[in-house]
C-alpha cells in the first residue's frame, strides 16, 4: 500500500455536531486519554512522543470546533485540512514529539542547546536499520537560536519492517543528538501492540 491512500481519514460525515459533542465528551475524553497511555513514549524526563492515530486527532478537531464554537462548513473543512495529514498512511508511524521542562529559563537554556534534535530521533525494527524522523513538513519550527518544544514528525516503513512488526519483533524508539540521548529498548509490548495497529 503506498504512503498515498485516505485510509481512515476524518470526514466531515463522521464528526459529530456541537451538541452531540457536548453530550458524549466527558466518555469520548476517558476513551481517548485512556487510549493515549498506550500510545505515548517517553524519552527520558523531558522528551515524549504521542503517536497519533484516527482516535486521537478525531478528538483534535473535535475539541478546536467546540472551542471555536465552529459549526459552518468553510471553518470545519479547515480544521480536517489541518489535521488530517496527522494520521498515519499505513506504511508510516507519525507523532507529536513535546519537549517538557517546567522551569520557564531551564527551557529556554535547553531548547538552544536541543537544535537540530527533531531530526534525531529514530525508530528501529529489530534487526533492521534505523529510521530516522522526517519532521515539521508544515512548517519551520525552529530558529537559529533554538528549536520549538512541539514537533510535529512522521516515520516511514518499508514493507519487511512493517511485516516483521506484525510478525512480533521488538521495536526500538529512540533519540541520539549530542545534548540528548535516550532509547526505549524494546518498546513495551502493549504500546508496540497500538502502533503496529497504524500498520495496515
Amino acid at each position: 500500500m503506498n504512503g498515498d491512500t485516505q485510509m481512515d481519514k476524518i470526514s466531515r460525515e463522521s464528526l459529530w455536531s456541537l451538541e452531540h459533542y457536548a453530550r458524549i465528551r466527558n466518555q469520548f475524553r476517558a476513551e481517548v486519554m485512556a487510549h493515549k497511555k498506550l500510545r505515548r513514549v517517553a524519552l527520558g524526563e523531558n522528551m515524549s512522543l504521542i503517536f497519533e492515530d484516527e482516535k486521537t486527532i478525531r478528538y483534535q478537531i473535535q475539541e478546536m470546533l467546540r472551542i471555536e464554537k465552529t459549526f459552518e462548513e468553510d471553518g470545519i473543512q479547515d480544521e480536517l485540512d489541518a489535521y488530517n495529514p496527522l494520521i498515519p498512511d499505513g506504511r508510516n508511524f507519525k507523532c507529536t514529539m513535546m519537549i517538557e521542562y517546567p522551569d520557564p529559563e531551564i527551557r529556554k537554556i535547553e531548547l538552544r542547546k536541543l537544535k537540530g534534535v527533531e531530526a534525531k530521533v529514530f525508530v528501529q525494527v529489530e534487526g533492521r536499520e534505523k529510521v530516522w524522523a522526517i519532521a515539521d513538513e508544515d512548517l519551520e519550527r525552529e530558529n537559529d537560536e533554538k528549536t520549538s518544544s512541539v514537533h510535529f514528525m512522521r516515520f516511514e516503513l518499508d514493507e519487511d519492517m512493517a511485516a516483521a512488526l506484525k510478525y512480533g519483533v521488538a521495536l526500538t524508539i529512540g533519540v541520539d543528538h549530542p545534548a540528548y540521548s535516550f532509547k526505549l529498548d524494546p518498546v513495551p509490548a502493549e504500546i508496540r501492540a497500538s502502533l503496529v495497529k497504524d500498520l495496515t
